[in-house]
């Protein structure tokens, strides 16, 4: 017999958001640890607060709703509220109830801004890195450094003079299409001496290499810990004023002086760092230089003592992890292209993302472990 589908349901189940969840979901070791984290943020929550006024959404929610638009992909504020109304999953992650209803997407980015500052997501990744080394996850020893371009939310037509010989163009152009105005700069020579954007001044007109269009972007610096490949810092920079090897240099020197009991042993990276400067500075502090070695050229500190060595061949082997997390930040985290302007809001962001990966990364040794 052919079943009925009903309009109106016979009964009104009563159900917890707790048992919707699976009990193996993966959700939950992230919730338990973010939880652990939040825990240690509530001191500094009650200084961005005023004591008395109207009640805002608990900054405890907005970190967590942080979490999930880097795991799930979530291009929007306004998306992401839509889609908490109705799914379950993210209610039982916030600690909602169900009847509290959804954000207004206006009142939620508002109340974003308090916890999008760098400070803010610099102590959240930070605690983040540091329950993982609680739990012995990470290496005190053994890092990995590289870098990226994150593209900057600003077109190459805002790249213009910045004496202003380009506001005729540019204006003529509005008002022939404002939508989608047509500039064209073909034969004229643009860098960032003479040229800057409107949109995103911060960004800067970089390649990655001979052969590589140029973009309006910032970049991305990537310290690895070795032992299970779980990020130590994430770095915004102007990719022209701070190469990828001095910003290797800081963040090893910054996480140090972070993390009690670090002492950085070995550092690896790829053939763009071997670079006389980067490798005296590495020797002077007691790091071996672990760095590909480019064919027919030859820099002082770098030779068989070094590169012959069991250890030099596995940072050379474990360094290829650190492009599984700028995969993973760029595809399912967003950050191929930053979704704020300026470098500040985009370092906040990124904190965020990468510390979201070490959660997501930690949940899944977990698993392995307890299988």
């Amino acid at each position: 017999m052919r079943g009925k589908p009903q309009a109106q349901p016979d009964f009104l189940p009563v159900i917890t958001l707790n048992a919707c969840v699976p009990a193996a979901h993966p959700l939950r070791a992230i919730k338990r640890h973010l939880d652990a984290v939040l825990q240690q943020l509530s001191r500094l929550f009650d200084q961005l607060y005023e004591a008395l006024g109207r009640p805002s959404i608990p900054p405890e929610q907005l970190l967590k709703a942080r979490v999930l638009t880097a795991l799930y992909t979530v291009r929007s504020e306004r998306l992401f509220c839509e889609q908490r109304g109705y799914n379950l999953l993210w209610l039982w992650f916030l600690d909602r109830e169900f009847r509290e209803g959804r954000f207004n997407h206006s009142v939620f980015a508002k109340n974003y801004e308090r916890v999008l500052s760098a400070d803010v997501a610099k102590v959240f990744f930070a605690e983040v890195y540091d329950l993982s080394r609680q739990e012995g996850w990470t290496s005190d020893e053994h890092f990995t450094a590289d870098g990226t371009l994150i593209e900057s939310w600003a077109s190459l037509k805002s790249f213009v003079r910045k004496d202003g010989a380009d506001a005729a163009k540019v204006q003529s152009a509005k008002e022939e299409d404002p939508g989608n105005p047509s500039l064209n700069f073909r034969g004229e020579k643009r860098g960032n001496d003479t040229h800057q954007s409107t949109t995103d001044p911060e960004s800067v007109r970089y390649r990655k290499a001979n052969g590589k269009e140029a973009r309006l972007c910032f970049g991305g610096h990537l310290l690895l810990e070795n032992r299970n490949g779980l990020c130590a810092d994430f770095t915004i920079h102007d990719p022209i004023a701070e190469p990828e090897p001095v910003v290797a240099l800081q963040q090893v020197s910054a996480h140090q002086a972070l993390h009690e009991g670090t002492q950085v042993k070995t550092l690896g990276a790829d053939k763009g760092y071997p670079r006389k400067p980067f490798v005296a500075e590495c020797r002077e502090q007691g790091i071996a230089p672990h760095v590909a070695c480019k064919e027919g050229i030859q820099v002082p500190g770098l030779d068989r003592r070094t590169t012959a060595q069991a250890g030099y061949r596995i940072s050379q082997r474990i360094r290829k992890r650190v492009e599984e997390i700028f995969g993973w930040i760029k595809t399912v985290g967003g950050l191929r292209r930053s979704r704020y302007r300026g470098r500040e809001r985009t370092q906040a962001w990124g904190y965020f993302v990468a510390g979201t990966y070490n959660l997501l990364r930690m949940a899944r040794l977990e698993l392995a472990r307890a299988n």
